[in-house]
C-alpha cells in the first residue's frame, strides 16, 4: 500500500531522514519506534506532502506522492493525527468532527457516522456543543482520531497518540487505535513508548538518528535483546 523507498529528508543543512526505505501493507498496524528527535515526525510529515524530501520515493497504491499536494493526499486516503493533537480552539467539539469530513459530500453517512462515534465516545457526544479546547488530553486525543476517522482514511498516520497522558488514558488510547486497525484501516503509527507500541503492531522499525536500525514482526522486535536494552527498560 505504502512504499518508501531511500527517502532523505533534510532540515536545512541537518538531515534528519537518511536513505530509509519502509513498506506498509494494507491491513497491517505498522510501529515506528524511537527516541525524540530520531526522525519520526519528520517521516510522517513528509508523507502528507507538509515537507518536501531531498531524494528519494514515497508512493502509495503505486502512486507516486512527490508532486501531490497535501489536500489531495487526503483525497487519497492518507490522513494524519499530528502530534500534539491540534484541535481547534473557539470552535465545538462537533464542529471539529466535522472538519475530518470536509472533502466529503454525502452528507447522510456523514451524519450517520457522528451518531457512531457519539456511541463508541460518548464523552464526545455529550460535549460536542462545548468549546474543543475545555476537553482533557485524553478526550482531545480521541477527538482528534475520531475527526481522523470522518474523513475515511484507508492510511491513518497516528503521531505521539500517548503524548502527556495519563497511564490509564494511554491504555485506553491505544485499545482505540487497535480497534481501528481492526475496523480495516491500516495504520502507522508513531510512538516513544516502545512497549505499548509493539504490543498491538504487526511489523515495527526501529528509528535512530534518522536511520533506521531494526525492522521485523513485532513480536520478535518486542524479545530483542538490544530493543529491551534500549527502550523496554532491559
Amino acid at each position: 500500500m505504502l512504499k518508501i523507498e531511500n527517502l532523505e529528508v533534510n532540515y536545512g543543512s541537518i538531515s534528519a531522514i537518511k536513505s530509509i526505505s519502509i513498506n506498509v501493507e494494507e491491513g497491517q498496524l505498522v510501529s515506528l519506534v524511537g527516541a525524540n528527535g530520531a526522525g519520526k515526525s519528520t517521516l510522517l510529515k513528509t508523507i502528507s506532502g507538509l515537507i518536501n524530501a531531498k531524494s528519494g520515493s514515497i508512493t502509495f497504491e503505486g502512486k507516486n506522492l512527490s508532486k501531490v499536494k497535501p489536500h489531495d493526499i487526503v483525497k487519497m486516503g492518507i490522513v494524519h493525527v499530528p502530534e500534539g493533537r491540534r484541535i481547534f480552539s473557539g470552535m465545538t467539539v462537533e464542529e471539529n468532527l466535522l472538519l475530518g469530513a470536509f472533502t466529503r459530500s454525502d452528507h447522510q453517512a456523514i451524519k450517520e457516522e457522528l451518531e457512531v462515534i457519539y456511541k463508541r465516545f460518548p464523552i464526545l457526544g455529550q460535549r460536542k456543543n462545548q468549546d474543543a479546547h475545555t476537553l482533557s488530553g485524553g478526550e482531545q486525543q480521541m477527538l482528534a482520531i475520531s475527526r481522523a476517522l470522518l474523513s475515511k482514511p484507508r492510511l491513518l498516520l497516528l503521531d505521539e497518540p500517548s503524548m502527556g497522558l495519563a497511564p490509564l488514558i494511554v491504555k485506553e488510547i491505544f485499545n482505540i487505535i487497535k480497534e481501528t486497525n481492526n475496523d480495516g484501516v491500516t495504520v502507522l503509527l508513531v510512538e516513544q513508548n516502545a512497549k505499548k507500541a509493539l504490543e498491538i503492531a504487526d511489523y515495527a522499525y526501529i528509528i535512530e538518528n534518522g536511520v533506521l536500525r531494526l525492522e521485523g514482526k513485532a513480536e520478535d522486535i518486542i524479545n530483542s535483546d538490544q530493543v529491551k536494552e534500549l527502550y523496554l527498560g532491559g
